[in-house]
């Protein structure tokens, strides 16, 4: 799906955007590569405020990081548990000695 946006002085006007989904895999590996070029330009930036978006580029990607980690985790628990849970052997086997 393509989105058309371009913003000037006064009004919107179209520009073309290729819009994809990701998956929560692919989310965390753009996050992680981005936070490797955000380390990269803190270690050669020189300017005080330069370094300070660094210091917040860094911070806000981190916890992007740990967000999208947390949430593949609980995908990940959530379709062992589902897979278990929604078991007929683990209802037969429950219901004859249960």
């Amino acid at each position: 799906m393509k989105i058309f946006y371009k913003q000037s002085v006064n009004t919107v006007l179209p520009v073309e955007e290729e819009l994809t989904t990701l998956n929560i895999n692919d989310s965390i590996e753009k996050t992680r590569q981005a936070l490797e070029i955000a380390y990269a330009g803190f270690n050669n930036a020189l300017e005080t405020d330069l370094i300070d978006s660094y210091i917040y580029e860094i911070n806000a990607l981190q916890k992007r990081y740990e967000h999208l980690t947390s949430l593949a985790e609980a995908q990940q628990a959530y379709q062992t548990e589902s897979l278990y849970t929604h078991s007929p052997i683990r209802t037969l086997v429950s219901h004859v000695f249960g």
